[in-house]
């Protein structure tokens, strides 16, 4: 998927009422979930305090008003994040990372310096492949 792609494929869904499958929620998906394309980027900014949803939507770069919105939806439902909605005209409301979200917290910056740090090997590896590539193409 480009990122210019602002299609959404995956929707929130919960259970029927009355029903909670543990072995559903498989360390795949929640993999996939925590390291997706946005969720990265939303619970960095929130595990610095509440932050409203045009903080996030200014924070996060090339996201989608959509994609913001179904992204924050899906790491409530996991409990990664919190939802606070203040009675006030216009409404206010703030997301707020979880305790269980604060401890994945560390893992994320972690994986980010590791990638700031090997951002021009993986520039130069791409390069290499690429010309490799472009003078023996395989069939």
């Amino acid at each position: 998927m480009s990122q210019r792609n602002s299609a959404v494929t995956v929707e929130v869904q919960a259970a029927p009422s009355g029903e909670h499958d543990p072995v559903a929620c498989t360390v795949l998906q929640v993999l996939d979930r925590v390291s997706g394309k946005w969720a990265i980027g939303i619970l960095l900014e929130c595990a610095h305090g509440p932050r409203r949803f045009t903080e996030l939507e200014r924070a996060v770069k090339g996201i989608s008003r959509r994609m913001l919105t179904l992204t924050l939806r899906n790491l409530e439902r996991d409990g990664l994040l919190t939802r606070t909605v203040y009675p006030t005209v216009p409404p206010k409301v703030e997301y707020m990372a979880t305790p269980m979200a604060l401890e994945l917290y560390e893992s994320l910056v972690s994986l980010a310096s590791w990638a700031e740090r090997h951002r021009s090997e993986i520039a130069d590896a791409r390069s290499a492949y690429d010309h490799s590539s472009a003078l023996h193409p395989t069939l």
